[in-house]
């Protein structure tokens, strides 16, 4: 019987996350579970504070297991196939978000970091265009530059694989796949 390998997909905004859980979720035939703070901040509004990011850090955490166990009992269905599941921000991205924008952390957001357990990280460069909508925050390159370095810095100090993801659509869909398959 397959076990449900987990991927989550993080970096800065703009950098293709969501699009890339889409894809990926749609050629394996599984799912993606969204990021919670874009549905937080579209219902509450952008002026957010130090103790909301502790709130979507919950949400976001709340989706993760709703989504592991509608896996679970999807692979049920299934048991002779792969089931990769695609996580649109974790915990790290809480992190950063925190330590970025104020300069400090939440304890429940660093203790989650060392509890939960991921099989493979995608890392999305900052190589596509930034795209604007209501929730970006960062269109500037110097600062998109600093947040990728950011996770860049994270990734290569833990131990779970990771792959960074670059180039056009297409080129981080198959180095993705790859990548995937590598852990399959």
């Amino acid at each position: 019987m397959n076990t449900l390998k987990k991927i989550v997909i993080l970096g800065p905004e703009s950098t293709g996350k969501s699009t890339l859980c889409t894809q990926l979720a749609e050629h394996y035939g599984t799912q993606w579970c969204p990021e919670y703070a874009r549905e937080y901040l579209l219902a509450n509004g952008t002026d957010y504070s130090f103790d909301n990011l502790l709130t979507i850090a919950k949400g976001q955490l709340a989706l993760e297991e709703k989504y592991t166990q509608q896996a679970l009992d999807d692979m049920k269905t299934k048991p002779e196939q792969p089931y990769p599941l695609f996580i649109d921000t974790d915990m790290y991205v809480m992190k950063v978000w925190c330590e970025f924008v104020f300069e400090k952390c939440h304890r429940f957001i660093l203790d989650e970091i060392v509890k939960r357990q991921y099989d493979l990280y995608l890392l999305c460069n900052i190589d596509l265009p930034w795209v604007k909508d209501e929730l970006r925050e960062y269109p500037d390159l110097e600062s998109r530059e600093k947040l990728y370095n950011i996770y860049k810095d994270i990734m290569v100090n833990q131990q779970t694989p990771w792959v960074i993801i670059s180039g056009d659509y297409d080129e981080r869909l198959q180095t993705a796949i790859q990548a995937v398959d590598a852990i399959l």
